[in-house]
């Protein structure tokens, strides 16, 4: 995966080269991604579904993320993007189902690495017959949360959330927090639960 070359691009999102995944991420190169949350309805409660991320992943292992998210690569378009919703969830989906909240910053300093991206950040309201089939590899399970104790969450009014389990059915409901999430910057998560409560708001899921 680190061999996997991706789009370098400038602080406006132009195209100024390319490089592999593995010199992206050492020398802190602005690059474009695909983020995709998921949200449900239950009579008038929204949920929002996370993943959790495999414990063999080698970053972030066994912490709770965005529904689903990767990298746009060098030949490929931010509409390719769509794939990961398949491929780590099951899901089949087209773009025009989704509805698109816009590009945020979404950059991340470890010890390992540097990841400065522009996602590309869209929602997308859960069918009922929609079935999550995961890819065992990348995500070890899906569990959902209130919407309304997320948003607050996400704007740090609130320091623990409630997840219930999805897809491993018959665990009791837990408390998490912020150490349980893959380390997104706060400006980014406010900007995703703003942008998704203005949808809820609109009545976005029809």
């Amino acid at each position: 995966m680190d061999t996997e070359h991706i789009t370098i691009v400038d602080e406006q999102r132009k195209p100024i080269g390319v490089a592999s995944r593995a010199e992206i991420h050492k020398n802190g190169l602005w690059h474009e991604t695909f983020h995709c949350w998921i949200a449900g309805r239950e009579g008038d409660h929204y949920y929002i579904y996370l993943q959790r991320r495999s414990d063999h992943k080698k970053d972030f292992p066994s912490l709770f993320d965005i529904t689903a998210a990767g990298h746009i690569l060098a030949n490929e378009t931010i509409e390719d993007g769509v794939r990961e919703v398949h491929e780590e969830l099951g899901i089949e989906v087209t773009m025009n189902e989704l509805i698109p909240l816009g590009a945020i910053e979404d950059c991340i300093t470890t010890e390992q690495f540097i990841d400065r991206e522009f996602a590309h950040v869209y929602l997308y309201f859960l069918k009922n017959n929609d079935l999550f089939t995961l890819q065992q590899e990348e995500v070890s399970e899906i569990v959902k949360v209130a919407f309304i104790d997320f948003y607050d969450f996400c704007l740090g009014l609130k320091s623990t959330l409630e997840i219930q389990h999805v897809t491993k059915k018959g665990k009791e409901n837990e408390i998490i927090g912020i150490t349980d999430f893959v380390p997104h910057p706060d400006q980014y998560l406010i900007e995703v639960a703003e942008a998704i409560k203005k949808e809820l708001e609109e009545g976005g899921d029809g």
